[in-house]
């Protein structure tokens, strides 16, 4: 069994990132995928920096390209942005796509192929698995995101190995189908929780590269965001009902 996908929506969401985004968007504009078009959606997270500028640019320059540009009157979070991105996305399946280089979208093709060989309705790859470069960092974080995978899989039931990845994707059908309210950090305990209880639902998940940042590199995520997704992995399992 196969799957046809035609068209890839690629959603990019973006806060302050005009030292990266426009080399990002070269490389998932020229990624090879075996003849799937490509719909990039970037959401800009009200950037005070020139974000928004520069992919505005980026358009113009490249009328060719399908690229829409979705700008936030005030900064939501990545979570909001990534709602802003799913209404948008019109392809077959979604990827998230980190507007920085930690994520490799000479990867896609790796994330799609359980999707197109027909075995999977949603794709997470991982940081933990596999033998693709990947950045030596930050110790403590490591521990933090084993701890939050681990306590997230005693609640759904899933043997994922890195459920914080930023790296995921999705058939429309699914992600669209889940009402998400998460806006900052706490989108991937949450789309996890309410993913694992689709009946029927395919989660695979593959090893990709991981090229991390540090801080002064632009890294935003931090300790306190970790709480976060700690309380929201108890809320959107144990509390389900009322959301």
């Amino acid at each position: 069994m196969t799957s046809s996908i035609k068209t890839l929506s690629i959603i990019i969401p973006a806060y302050n990132e005009e030292s990266t985004i426009g080399t990002v968007l070269d490389k998932v504009v020229q990624v090879d995928l075996d003849n799937i078009k490509k719909e990039i959606i970037v959401v800009n997270d009200h950037s005070s920096d020139h974000t928004m500028e520069i992919v505005q640019k980026y358009i113009d320059k490249n009328p060719d390209v399908a690229i829409k540009l979705v700008n936030h009157d005030k900064n939501l979070g990545k979570g909001a942005s990534l709602h802003s991105g799913f209404n948008q996305a019109t392809g077959d399946c979604i990827i998230i796509q980190d507007a920085d280089f930690e994520y490799d979208p000479r990867e896609y093709m790796i994330l799609l192929g359980p999707i197109i060989e027909g075995h999977a309705d949603v794709v997470y790859g991982s940081r933990f698995m596999g033998s693709n470069p990947h950045r030596i960092l930050f110790f403590w974080h490591t521990i933090g995101n084993r701890f939050l995978t681990f306590l997230s899989n005693i609640f759904t039931n899933l043997n994922l190995t890195d459920m914080e990845t930023g790296f995921k994707c999705f058939r429309k059908e699914i992600i669209k189908s889940i009402n998400l309210k998460e806006k900052r950090f706490g989108f991937e305990p949450e789309v996890t929780a309410k993913i694992s209880r689709i009946p029927g639902i395919r989660i695979y998940e593959v090893g990709i590269s991981y090229y991390g940042r540090r801080y002064e590199e632009g890294k935003k995520i931090k300790w306190k965001d970790g709480f976060r997704a700690l309380l929201c992995i108890v809320k959107y399992n144990l509390f389900r009902k009322r959301i």
